[in-house]
């Protein structure tokens, strides 16, 4: 297959339409910009409709309203403008509608800055919005990632009837990688018979709504979205294991961050300092029992997690290690990026805590 330079962005636009989604609806902001200008273009081309909102507020009501219809619906923004969606995705979740949402984080808190960062970690995987309920949050590393990532992330969306959130730091955003288009084997999804999108030959009227009077009715609502949950976190649990077989200082990071570790490990092994990489792909479901067995193994000695950000992920680290080996922090904040020789010295001085 021959291979294609993109922008992140753009390409990530480009995987939602070979994926199916015919309504794209978002509000401009860095750094993720690129997709809905892609789309604006490229959406009327397919057949498909863009709508730029005035407000992400609205934008996120929009992708309630059409993914209602049964048709493949998304939007994207940046940390603050997905701050605003939190209410519309509990919504949807509430109502069983599936969707995909795009975060390409920039630095906060507030308006921040508009640089590459990763603290919207517990937004993304606490859910931002009220009530019980969980999203599957990918994280993507690179373009070719992120494009594979995203078409997928339609499936997963139908087969569970719940938003997905594709989580890419604002580096993977602007970027340029050179990509494949996979030829992809879609999942088997079941005919979206709870739509609201006309009477057509059934006996009966489909509503989509997430109020629930009753305490007793919406309590069992609430045990059914967490059974599917429950699926989700059974079946799309996801990791990549780097050089981790005899590692001894083992690196936790995701997105961009990975891909600094992987080189710092890479330049440890050649100092005589035995270092690999543990990558969460899904940061929810988090993969904590494989964690947890590396840290259960003989070979790991530290853990050190690296962040763009002030140690989200460290909390899930924690959890999954449990005081089994140490576990160390290094991270960068509000659009500052870890560079490879400060891992490296982190990672260095973590080595000799143990050592």
């Amino acid at each position: 297959m021959a291979k294609e330079l993109w922008k992140g962005s753009e390409a990530i636009a480009e995987a939602a339409i070979r994926a199916g989604c015919r309504c794209f609806f978002g509000y401009p902001i860095t750094p993720q910009n690129e997709i809905p200008e892609y789309m604006s273009l490229k959406m009327p081309q397919s057949g498909g409709v863009f709508v730029q909102a005035e407000s992400e507020v609205a934008a996120i009501n929009m992708v309630y309203g059409a993914a209602a219809s049964g048709v493949r619906a998304m939007t994207s923004s940046s940390s603050p403008g997905v701050s605003l969606k939190q209410e519309g995705i509990s919504y949807m979740v509430g109502s069983e509608l599936p969707a995909v949402v795009v975060n390409v984080m920039r630095g906060g808190p507030g308006l921040g800055s508009i640089q590459p960062a990763q603290g919207d970690y517990f937004q993304a995987t606490r859910g931002g919005g009220n009530g019980d309920y969980r999203t599957v949050v990918i994280a993507p590393a690179n373009i070719q990632e992120a494009v594979d990532m995203v078409q997928e992330a339609f499936d997963i969306a139908d087969q569970y009837r719940n938003p997905v959130v594709v989580l890419a730091d604002g580096l993977i955003g602007q970027m340029m990688e050179p990509i494949v288009w996979k030829e992809r084997t879609p999942r088997q999804l079941p005919e979206k018979t709870w739509a609201a999108s006309g009477r057509r030959d059934r006996d009966h009227n489909n509503f989509i709504n997430s109020l629930l009077i009753d305490a007793p009715s919406c309590e069992a609502h609430n045990l059914h979205i967490a059974e599917k949950c429950a699926e989700m976190e059974k079946n799309e649990c996801r990791w990549e294991e780097i050089m981790l077989e005899d590692a001894e200082v083992v690196f936790v990071a995701y997105g961009t961050p990975s891909r600094v570790a992987e080189t710092a490990a890479e330049n440890l092994r050649r100092q005589g300092i035995k270092a690999g990489v543990f990558r969460p792909i899904t940061l929810w479901p988090f993969p904590y029992a494989r964690l947890k067995e590396i840290a259960a193994g003989e070979a790991a000695k530290v853990f050190l997690d690296v962040e763009m950000s002030l140690g989200q992920m460290l909390d899930d680290v924690n959890l999954a290690v449990a005081e089994r080996k140490p576990v160390r922090f290094y991270g960068r904040c509000g659009g500052s990026i870890p560079h490879v020789s400060e891992v490296e010295e982190a990672a260095r001085n973590a080595w000799k805590e143990v050592e």
